[in-house]
């Protein structure tokens, strides 16, 4: 199979110096990189993470969710199966500053846009041998709002996690595709859940 997957947290620039984030390290997006090599398969990454990549994969580096999204686009057709574990940023600054903001004792008030939903694209556009997997990140009602989110955009598997996993090198994650019921994995390290979802994907 070819993944196209997507790790990290984007970066949206307020000026050229500043930026909104997210706390993303980009692990489960690595450890699915190289759980998919180990399996044999082969992967095209598109990482807003600092984390380096893991060697012999095709690299695509971005910041902001514009940026992913325009790279998602550019690899989709050629993939059998696309992973957004990315935290991509909901909202952007409306009009970024070209130079530096200056510090004063006004406040500011940073006007934001919503970004493009690059899941539901993919789910829109996707063939029907394609797969493309979500990730949701919940701290209540987490089976309600991710199976919502399965729907909606038509998602072939959805990973409910909390916000726990950040930046832990263990997860525990919940698991639904659209015709079986919840999975439940004991917790576990990043890298051994990454092979369980690599291994379901390859059954799908």
């Amino acid at each position: 199979m070819h993944f196209l997957m997507t790790a990290g947290g984007t970066r949206e620039y307020i000026d050229p110096v500043r930026f909104i984030s997210n706390a993303s390290s980009g692990r489960m997006g690595y450890a699915l990189v190289r759980a998919a090599q180990k399996a044999g398969h082969k992967v095209t990454l598109i990482s807003a993470s600092d984390l380096q990549p893991p060697v012999g994969v095709e690299f695509v580096g971005v910041d902001s969710a514009a940026q992913m999204f325009e790279a998602v686009k550019r690899f989709f057709a050629k993939c059998d199966c696309l992973i957004m574990a990315a935290a991509v940023a909901d909202y952007t600054p409306v009009r970024p500053a070209k130079t530096k903001i200056k510090k004063t004792r006004r406040e500011k008030t940073v006007r934001l846009k919503p970004t493009a939903d690059i899941l539901k694209w993919a789910g829109k556009h996707k063939r029907k041998n394609q797969i493309v997997v979500g990730f949701a990140l919940e701290e209540k009602d987490i089976r309600a709002n991710a199976e919502k989110k399965l729907k909606e955009k038509k998602l072939d598997m959805i990973i409910a996690n909390t916000p726990d996993s950040i930046g832990s090198d263990k997860a525990c994650i919940q698991i639904k595709t659209p015709d079986r019921k919840w999975l439940k994995p004991p917790q576990a390290s990043k890298t051994t859940i990454a092979k369980k979802i690599i291994s379901l994907l390859e059954r799908v």
